[in-house]
C-alpha cells in the first residue's frame, strides 16, 4: 500500500513509540494527526513537523473525541493507516498481596479500559472512516496497527492487569482482521519487548543496566525508531493480516 499521499491516526502520537511512528509516517509523505491528551508535547511535535502533522486532542475512550480525530486526518488526505501506541500506568500488583489483600479491582478495570476497550474504541471507529475509502489497485483500504507487549504472553509478577489487557489485543487481532478482510482493511498487533521511552523518567544507561542486559542480542533495549520503522512496513506490506509481531531482541520475561 502507498501511504505516501494518505493520511494516518496515531494514538500516544505526542511521545515514545508513538512520537517516532509519526516521525517515521512523516518522513514518507504521509500526512499524520498526532491523537493524544499530551497538548504541550503535541503541539511541539506538530510545528516541528509542520504540513505533515497536526495536533488533535484525543481520548481513546469517547467515540466524539475519536471519530473528530478520524475526521480531521480523512480531511488531509485519505486516512490509509490508523496506529493505536497510547500508554499509561496505574501500578502493578500481585493478585493477593503479601499482606493478603486482594488486588484493587479498580486497577485491573483501569487497564483493560485504556489498553483493551480503548484500542478497540480507535479500531472500529478507524476502520469505519476507512470503509469509505476507494480501494487500491490491490483493493486495500487500509491498515489498523495495534500495540500488545510480550508481557500479553509471559507477564511478570505483579502484571496481570496489564498482561490481560495486552492479551486481549492480541486475542481480537486476527477476528477483527477477518471481520475487515471484505472491506480491504487490515489488521496487525506489534508486542515490544522492552523498549526505552520517556515513561522510565531515567537516563538511558541507568535503564540499560536494569533492563536491557536481559536481552539476548542485541543485548541493550529497543529504541522507538524500531517500531516505528516495523509499523511503516506494515503499512507497505500488503501480505501482513492479522498477525502478532514480537519485536524484542528474543527477550523472555521472566517471572521477576
Amino acid at each position: 500500500m502507498d501511504i505516501s499521499h494518505a493520511s494516518a491516526l496515531v494514538t500516544g502520537g505526542a511521545g515514545g513509540l508513538g512520537e517516532a511512528t509519526v516521525r517515521k509516517l512523516a518522513s514518507l509523505g504521509t500526512k499524520v494527526v498526532i491523537a493524544d491528551l499530551n497538548d504541550e508535547r503535541g503541539k511541539a511535535l506538530a510545528e516541528e513537523l509542520g504540513d505533515q502533522a497536526t495536533y488533535v486532542p484525543t481520548d481513546v475512550l469517547d467515540e466524539k473525541s475519536v471519530t473528530d480525530a478520524l475526521a480531521v486526518a480523512a480531511e488531509l488526505a485519505p486516512l490509509r493507516v490508523v496506529v493505536n501506541a497510547h500508554g499509561g500506568g496505574a501500578g502493578a500488583s500481585r493478585v493477593v498481596g503479601r499482606d493478603g489483600s486482594p488486588a484493587p479491582l479498580e486497577q485491573f478495570q483501569w487497564y483493560v479500559n485504556l489498553f483493551l476497550t480503548g484500542t478497540f474504541n480507535v479500531l472500529r471507529l478507524g476502520a469505519a472512516a476507512m470503509a469509505k475509502n476507494e480501494p487500491d489497485e490491490g483493493g486495500s483500504r487500509g491498515v489498523v496497527v495495534n500495540t500488545a507487549s510480550i508481557a500479553a504472553f509471559e507477564g511478570q509478577i505483579g502484571q496481570t492487569a496489564y498482561s490481560a489487557a495486552k492479551g486481549g489485543v492480541v486475542g481480537l487481532t486476527v477476528p477483527a482482521a477477518r471481520d475487515l478482510s471484505k472491506l480491504g482493511i487490515r489488521v496487525m498487533a506489534i508486542a515490544p519487548g522492552t523498549f526505552f521511552t520517556p515513561a522510565f523518567r531515567m537516563e538511558r544507561e541507568e535503564a540499560e543496566q536494569a533492563w536491557g542486559t536481559a536481552v539476548p542480542f542485541p543485548n541493550r533495549m529497543g529504541s522507538p525508531s524500531e517500531y516505528a520503522a516495523l509499523v511503516a512496513h506494515i503499512a507497505e506490506n500488503d501480505y501482513l493480516n492479522g498477525e502478532v509481531i514480537r519485536i524484542d531482541g528474543a527477550l523472555r520475561f521472566q517471572p521477576k
